[in-house]
């Protein structure tokens, strides 16, 4: 079972799009989002994928993760068993120092939330920061995807910069 450690940032302009060596839309529901745990379908790139995440640790940085790919036919009958509210984002992989980071640009109702995520070896490995990050938002539950998809970004009456 796999263990993920990964930091979540706002990101604070599009300088991401110039640097990122892929990109790829993304297209996820939840079958189940409660507190602790999520069951999430995807499709990326024409592929589909289960993936159960349990509980994070306290400060939100670390918690177990289970994935695995599935034919998308499976994939797109299991969209249909989500919640309501789906999630749509552009993902940008962007490479700085020995890391990777994620870049999802929402759309939908959550268009115009940016943020970057590096997955780490440990919660206190060091790693080198692109130009483009912002406040950290680690463990902030509203910026979850699984939040996003109870409580879009468009509704939020407070947005940080």
């Amino acid at each position: 079972m796999a263990q993920e450690i990964e930091r979540k940032f706002l990101v604070k302009d599009d300088s991401y799009r110039r640097m990122a060596f892929k990109s790829y839309t993304i297209r996820q529901g939840y079958i189940c989002s409660e507190s602790g745990r999520t069951v999430r379908v995807r499709i990326r790139d024409g592929k589909g994928f289960l993936t159960i995440k349990g509980p994070s640790d306290p400060s939100g940085t670390s918690r177990f993760e289970w994935e695995r790919e599935l034919p998308l036919s499976e994939a797109e009958e299991l969209m249909r068993l989500c919640k309501p509210g789906m999630i749509d984002k552009v993902r940008y992989l962007v490479g700085c120092g020995d890391h990777t980071f994620e870049v999802d640009e929402f759309s939908g109702e959550n268009v115009g939330l940016v943020v970057a995520e590096v997955e780490l070896g440990s919660i206190d490995e060091d790693f080198e920061r692109p130009s483009f990050l912002g406040e950290e938002v680690t463990g902030q539950r509203q910026y979850y995807n699984s939040s996003l998809m109870a409580r879009p970004y468009c509704s939020w009456t407070e947005k940080t910069e």
